[in-house]
């Protein structure tokens, strides 16, 4: 044999060693455990993706199956309990110990929909952003907080104004144009702590939908998006408590059967204390004082095994102090100290004819009240000024199933606005005392959308609402002159009397076509009319903003969307992928008028004008939501643009040209990747970066006095500098090791701005000095520049977290 032979029998043997070697089988053991009682789970179900295979544990919660060396998914579901799933890499003999918690809030429910694995691909619904409460609590956000707000601006499309700023802005709409409801009660002032976190109660929550496109004909009322948030069900037959105790806020949960079976509760509340840390993030900072609370109650009754009564409760109220705010004209405060206070309650009878129909009756009222307090200089008076808005509503809804192809759902809705637009109580000073006339509309709706699937790969969603809106009386109407808009009389209308009223008719569709078992294209449409607007000049409300109905004035905005959309989930659905574009048309948009000032201005019509929006864009979105390693990607490119359209050269703006509305952001990127390692870590990082916003740059400046004053003739004709910014958020679960499971505690340990990005909230000019930037100004101009920054460091919580049952 030659030596040319021998060498290549060796390396051909070698060759099937290592062949061998690649697909050897090793052993999968799983070992399934109930938390609460760390007892064995018999007959969990287990499913292997890849192999399509699987099995149920034994009588001591084994399951062991061999399989070829890969990269396997493995699901464990069992009755009553959350469900498992994690990706694992199966390179040798591996044990897995599965720990299964208790799902017990879905119990409750009267109505159960089950959520398809591939509901993004299968639903004609478009636009739909969708978050548990498992997948918040993963997200970074402010100083350690579980937060609503913070964690849809993460999501594709969605914004805020900046780093304190009062809400959303849903896919370059106004602040305003987005119905946030809390159990159906809507919240006109979402945030605390400047807008630094939502106000909703993080331990009460079960989930929220986003809806941005084919808005349900359930919804009404703001042409841009509804945030519809739940509170979780308190079905329990034990006492349960948990917490938490952290620097920024401290928060406790209480859950338990007052009759059991029949009767149960649970109450959530939440208090921060924030007036020693202000100072140590912002020099800026030293002589502001914040404190916030909120609390959640909710009852539940369950007196047939059809009917299910549950009341809600929500109250909120925040206090803080303020030197960085322009002082109010005429009134010569040291400060200012703002107070705001949200009662909201929610009554909701559910019965179910049998199992699929359903009536759902709701109660509704809110109080929204906020104050502002100035203290006068050397003075122990104080100047209140406040506002109020009371809503009441009532729906009934009927939903049926006929068959898996087709269901429908209809309903009216009557709805009250009272609006209080301001009063000045001068105390012992000499300002005369003003209160403003309340203004009161009424709101009746009917309703009524199907879905039906003629074909296995074609689905329809059609909705339609129609609306009569009534401004009522008492009222003083003022008239004013076509030519030059002076005052040439009024109206007086007494306690009842028609004003203004307005119909509309909204027509919703959405369209699914599949053309594959993991891939889809949908289309949307959906037409809305917004009776309630709010009205400020500033980078986002302030208690001083105005929240004003539709009347003989001022008309309603009137939205038209279009959607479409491709998605796809690959990799047995590990991955989904979604593209959006979407265009929206919005008439009679509210803006205010050069100078304009709201603070408790009889005459608001004369300081505001109404034009048209334009709102557009592309949505690319990738998210892997299993697995050791999970979270997404989204990459949005959009535009939102105004136009005034007055004839009068003093209303106009921009002379009637298109411009930059304030949450124009043309390119926005967020990333969220939660590392876990296993079940007693979880790393979570998030990045966001996005164009800087559109502010207003002085086109020019006049020398009064020796003072240079800048001149604007144009609105939000520059961009802030691009804003990014990167948060961490680690959580320790070290007590999921110990024997006693009736006391689960952990740590949340989390930085917000990690690498203390300088990002800008807003630029402001001034004559230059030693306090301005020089760097950047008009040549030989005067004038400088002034860059303030809210958050331009790293901020840091620590929060214990514990539970006992």
């Amino acid at each position: 044999m030659t030596t040319t032979r021998i060498f290549f029998m060796l390396l051909s043997m070698l060759f099937i060693n290592w062949s061998s070697a690649q697909i050897s089988e090793y052993e999968l053991s799983l070992k399934v455990i109930d938390q609460r009682t760390d007892s064995p789970l018999e007959n969990a179900q287990i499913f292997i993706s890849l192999c399509k295979c699987g099995g149920v544990t034994d009588n001591n919660g084994f399951f062991s199956i061999k399989l070829l060396e890969n990269t396997y998914t493995i699901n464990v579901s069992y009755i009553g309990f959350r469900e498992y799933s994690e990706q694992t890499v199966l390179d040798s003999d591996i044990m897995i110990e599965v720990v299964l918690s208790e799902k017990e809030e879905q119990l409750s429910e009267v109505v159960v929909r089950a959520k398809k694995v591939n509901e993004n691909i299968e639903s004609p619904q478009m636009g739909v952003l969708r978050l548990d409460a498992e997948e918040i609590k993963k997200l970074p956000a402010a100083l350690g907080e579980l937060d609503v707000l913070r964690g849809m601006t993460l999501l594709a499309g969605v914004n805020n104004a900046g780093d304190i700023s009062n809400g959303l802005s849903v896919r370059g709409g106004s602040l305003d144009q987005n119905l946030l409801l809390y159990d159906y009660a809507p919240v006109f002032n979402p945030t605390h702590l400047f807008g630094l976190f939502s106000v909703f109660t993080p331990d009460m929550l079960s989930s929220v939908d986003l809806y941005r496109a084919n808005i349900p004909s359930r919804y009404g009322g703001r042409v841009a998006s509804v945030l519809d948030v739940k509170v979780k069900n308190p079905y329990t037959d034990k006492f349960k408590l948990s917490g938490g105790i952290g620097l920024v806020s401290s928060r406790l949960l209480i859950e338990t059967p007052i009759i059991k079976d029949k009767l149960m509760l649970i109450a959530g509340a939440r208090v921060g204390f924030t007036d020693f840390l202000l100072p140590i993030f912002s020099e800026r900072l030293k002589n502001t004082k914040a404190k916030f609370g909120d609390t959640t109650l909710k009852l539940l009754y369950l007196p047939t095994e059809r009917d299910q009564l549950s009341f809600t409760s929500f109250y909120s109220k925040d206090f803080y102090q303020l030197d960085l705010i322009t002082r109010i004209e005429n009134v010569n405060a040291e400060n200012n100290q703002y107070d705001f206070g949200i009662l909201n309650g929610t009554l909701n009878w559910t019965h179910s004819f049998n199992d699929k129909s359903h009536l759902r009756t709701v109660l509704v009222g809110s109080n929204y009240n906020p104050k502002i307090l100035f203290t006068e200089f050397e003075s122990d008076n104080e100047i209140e000024y406040g506002s109020r808005i009371n809503y009441l509503s009532f729906i009934s809804e009927f939903s049926k199933e006929i068959s898996g192809d087709i269901d429908y759902y209809a309903g009216v809705q009557a709805t009250q606005y009272r609006i209080h637009p301001g009063s000045l109580d001068p105390g012992t000073s000499n300002i005369l005392p003003v209160s403003l006339a309340t203004e009161t509309s009424y709101e009746l709706s009917g309703f009524a959308n199907a879905n039906w699937r003629p074909i296995d790969n074609l689905s329809f969603s059609a909705g339609l609402r129609y609306n009569h809106f009534a401004f009522v009386g008492p009222y003083e109407l003022t008239k004013y002159d076509e030519n030059d808009g002076t005052v040439i009389g009024t109206e007086i209308f007494e306690k009842g009397d028609s004003v203004k009223s307005y119909d509309g008719i909204e027509p919703r569709l959405g369209v699914l076509l599949k053309v594959g078992e993991n891939t889809s294209f949908k289309a949307s449409y959906a037409r809305i009319n917004q009776y309630l607007q709010n009205v400020y000049n500033s980078t986002t409300p302030l208690p001083t903003s105005r929240w004003k109905t539709a009347d003989p004035n001022i008309s309603p905005q009137i939205g038209n969307t279009y959607g479409l959309g491709f998605y796809q989930n690959i990799n047995d659905n590990i991955i989904e992928i979604g593209i959006e574009g979407y265009y929206r048309d919005t008439k009679n948009v509210l803006t205010y008028k050069p100078g304009a000032d709201f603070f408790l201005e009889e005459f608001l019509e004369q300081d505001v004008v109404q034009g048209q929006g334009q709102a557009y864009g592309a949505e690319l979105s990738f998210k892997k939501p299993n697995g050791k390693i999970n979270g997404w990607f989204n990459y949005t490119w959009s535009k939102s643009r105004l136009r005034s359209v007055n004839e009068n050269l003093g209303d106009r703006i921009n002379n009637n040209q298109w411009f930059a509305s304030d949450f124009d952001r043309p390119h926005v990127i967020n990333g969220t990747v939660n590392l876990e390692h296993n079940r007693y870590s979880t790393l979570s990082f998030n990045f966001t970066a996005q164009s800087g916003r559109p502010y207003t740059v002085a086109n020019g400046f006049v020398t009064i006095e020796e003072i240079a004053v800048p001149v604007f003739l144009e609105r939000n004709n520059g961009r802030l500098p691009v804003y990014h910014r990167l948060d961490l958020s680690w959580n320790i679960h070290f007590s999921k090791s110990k024997e006693n499971k009736r006391w689960i505690n952990d740590w949340t340990f989390t930085i917000y701005n990690l690498y203390g990005r300088n990002n800008p909230f807003n630029i402001y000019y001034s004559q230059r000095g030693n306090n301005v930037r020089d760097n950047t100004n008009f040549g030989s101009s005067p004038l400088g520049t002034y860059q303030l920054s809210v958050l331009n460091s790293p901020l840091f919580s620590l929060t214990y977290n514990f539970k006992f049952q």
